[in-house]
């Protein structure tokens, strides 16, 4: 068995390290491991900003998101369907006439006239 050693820190950080530790870890000394790796095996420094989070990206898409379905119901309502009635009267009007064929005159007059 390897032997322990006893790190001093403030209360609160110790408490807040035991929670963590026991969320997601089996024991302190593998998550203090871990952590380790992970800063050395990564190349950086736990001082450093890592730039934008999960959250604050989430957060801009759905903005960026709802920007965009905006526009595309303002196209819809103000450009789409305008141009589609427009097209569509235009199409009406100067669709083919239709001009009743001259067969034969039906004038019930003219048929009494010649019998």
């Amino acid at each position: 068995m390897d032997p322990y050693i006893g790190i001093r820190f403030k209360k609160e950080t110790a408490k807040r390290f035991q929670e963590f530790s026991r969320t997601h870890f089996n024991s302190h000394t593998e998550a203090m491991a871990t952590m380790l790796d992970f800063f050395f095996y990564n190349e950086i420094s736990p001082k450093e900003n890592l730039g934008i989070t999960g959250r604050r990206l989430e957060n801009l898409l759905k903005k960026r998101t709802n920007a965009i379905i905006a526009i595309m119901k303002n196209v819809e309502k103000n450009k789409a369907n305008p141009t589609l009635a427009i097209l569509q009267s235009l199409l009406e009007e100067n669709g083919p006439k239709k001009k009743p064929l001259i067969l034969e005159k039906s004038d019930p007059t003219l048929s009494e006239k010649k019998l």
